[in-house]
């Protein structure tokens, strides 16, 4: 398994299907910060203290710090996806949904992240296609990763 960074680049989207089963980019770390943390939050209304209080998280959070909000790293999905796959004649690509998801450990503040991204299914969708990519989020430092997700997406030639 590789630790740099790649990216992988299909010419047509009808070449597709080749790479079901296989690893198709790394994105480069990226540090998680208090402040897209807040941002985050604020976005969301959902600004529980063990996210938002560095103070309070030290003294009372089991993890001693303040973590980010699961569903703030599964949405680096998109810009991973970006960093990690291009598709040559794709003119537009839409979120399809989520099959399998979970946040399996959390994620301090200041750790590094990134995304490793597999090619799971392709679907024929006419006038598009149908695809499932399998994101692993792992963090910096620990063996178990952050999120696990099957992400779906439909992808359109220009």
């Amino acid at each position: 398994m590789t630790t740099q960074p790649y990216k992988t680049t299909i010419p047509h989207l009808a070449g597709l299907h080749k790479y079901v089963g296989q690893e198709l980019g790394l994105t480069n770390w990226m540090t998680i910060t208090q402040e897209d943390i807040n941002t985050f939050a604020k976005l969301t209304g959902d600004e529980q203290w063990i996210h938002v209080d560095p103070a309070r998280a030290a003294k009372a959070s089991p993890f001693g710090t303040t973590v980010a909000h699961g569903f703030m790293i599964l949405s680096y999905a998109s810009k991973f996806s970006y960093e990690t796959l291009e598709i040559g004649d794709v003119g537009m690509g839409l979120n399809y949904g989520l099959d399998k998801l979970r946040f399996t450990s959390p994620t301090p503040v200041g750790s590094r992240v990134r995304g490793r991204m597999s090619l799971l299914e392709v679907e024929e969708k006419p006038p598009g296609v149908k695809y499932k990519i399998s994101i692993v989020f792992e963090c910096e430092g620990q063996e178990k990763p952050v999120c696990v997700a099957e992400w779906l997406a439909m992808a359109y030639a220009s």
